[in-house]
């Protein structure tokens, strides 16, 4: 089965989220074309993806963490880290949302989209995808409490990915 069955997003009436989709999409494009050509080229272009990717999300998560009242709590974290554009571009669904756990799910892929459209597939995309997931990986490690999970991705050809932050264990 075609990845791109699996991605389409449902609710396509909010110009501002097409156009938000459009940017992800493209940026999304730049990330793949550009760690294609370093596997192209025989470079470490997992490694450095990661790499790159996850500082990305460092800065991000410091960012987050500079608005928030209280920097332990999920429930807070959840609601920046999940604004409403961000909810409306994945068709996310927040499956629970409390101190100890953030679960979500999200419908549709905008990232996904780009590299299916670049006609990359199979191992690759699965990798840029986990590659990407190093930004929220970064976001997760800039708080002392939390540990980020991934679950299935729409990447691996699932109709959902599944993305959760929980508190440590003390």
């Amino acid at each position: 089965m075609c990845i791109c069955q699996n991605n389409q997003p449902a609710n396509t009436d909010d110009p501002v989220t097409n156009k938000l989709r459009k940017a992800f999409s493209h940026r999304a494009l730049w990330m793949g074309l550009i760690l294609k050509e370093l596997k192209d080229r025989g470079m470490d272009w997992e490694e450095i993806g990661h790499a790159a990717i996850f500082k990305t999300g460092c800065m991000h998560g410091d960012g987050i963490k500079d608005v928030l009242a209280s920097p332990d709590s999920m429930v807070e974290f959840g609601k920046t880290f999940l604004n409403e554009d961000v909810i409306k571009i994945f068709e996310m669904e927040i499956k629970k949302l409390d101190e100890n756990e953030l679960t979500v799910e999200f419908g549709h892929c905008p990232l996904v989209t780009a590299w299916t459209q670049a006609g990359i597939e199979g191992e690759m995309l699965s990798k840029l995808c986990d590659i990407a997931m190093s930004g929220d990986r970064g976001i997760g490690s800039r708080f002392e409490n939390f540990e980020f999970h991934l679950g299935k991705t729409i990447a691996q050809g699932n109709k959902v990915c599944e993305v959760a932050f929980t508190r440590k264990k003390a």
